[in-house]
């Protein structure tokens, strides 16, 4: 047998150990032939060119949605399952994925790694940051197929799409009226519950919406200016 220096792995050939070898050398001699990204392992250059075809032989027995790697299915399972195995020390708030957990936490920490060179603010995910440089580059990509109209986000789209299906999925308890996103639901409930969390600066009144706040502080503006 063939054992590893450094991890004590053995093996029964040469060429596997010389192989495994590459793990802690760094070094990455298989290349994709399409987008020229480099793997260490032949299993993983395996595993990400099933991103270029398309190839997604995982699929959950539940939803029926595909994935291109096993541990990608395991993952998506949790969502119907309610497994939620990884929680966070501070708040206790349960997650199904680490990554989730770890992202999360840097709301505790404050940890935000990720700045925008236009105008310095900063993320707590990369994500978040590539999405807030389209404000600067006026990139968006997603379009309505109906009136053709273009957004930044997909979420954006997704929802703005709403407005031609005429699906409206979130309904008040109170009064049965429905509304096309869960923000508008959650402004109409404070209608019913009395909640006024904007407040005039200069008279002190409250309001239920930032929008009735804007619009009052007018009063005010146009005082000053007489």
């Amino acid at each position: 047998d063939f054992k590893c220096e450094v991890c004590l792995k053995t093996f029964t050939t040469g060429s596997e150990i010389k192989r495994h070898y590459k793990i802690h050398t760094g070094e990455k001699t298989l290349k994709c032939a399409i987008c020229l990204k480099t793997f260490s392992k032949k299993d993983s250059l395996a595993k990400h060119s099933k991103i270029h075809t398309g190839e997604r032989d995982f699929k959950c027995d539940v939803c029926l949605k595909t994935f291109i790697t096993a541990s990608h299915l395991n993952e998506h399972c949790k969502i119907h399952t309610g497994e939620r195995i990884f929680k966070c020390t501070v708040c206790l708030k349960t997650f199904i994925r680490a990554f989730h957990l770890t992202r999360h936490f840097k709301i505790h920490t404050g940890e935000r790694n990720f700045k925008c060179d236009v105008c310095l603010k900063t993320f707590i995910r990369a994500s978040e940051l590539k999405r807030h440089c389209k404000i600067h580059t006026g990139e968006r990509n997603f379009k309505c197929d109906v009136c053709l109209k273009t957004f930044i986000r997909a979420s954006e789209l997704n929802r703005h799409c709403k407005i031609h299906t005429g699906e409206r999925n979130f309904k008040c308890d109170v009064c049965l009226k429905t509304f096309i996103i869960a923000s508008e639901l959650n402004r109409h409930c404070k209608i019913h519950s009395g909640e006024r969390n904007f407040k005039c600066n200069v008279c002190l009144k409250t309001y239920s919406r930032k929008s009735s706040l804007v619009c009052h502080s007018k009063i005010h503006t146009e005082e000053i200016n007489k």
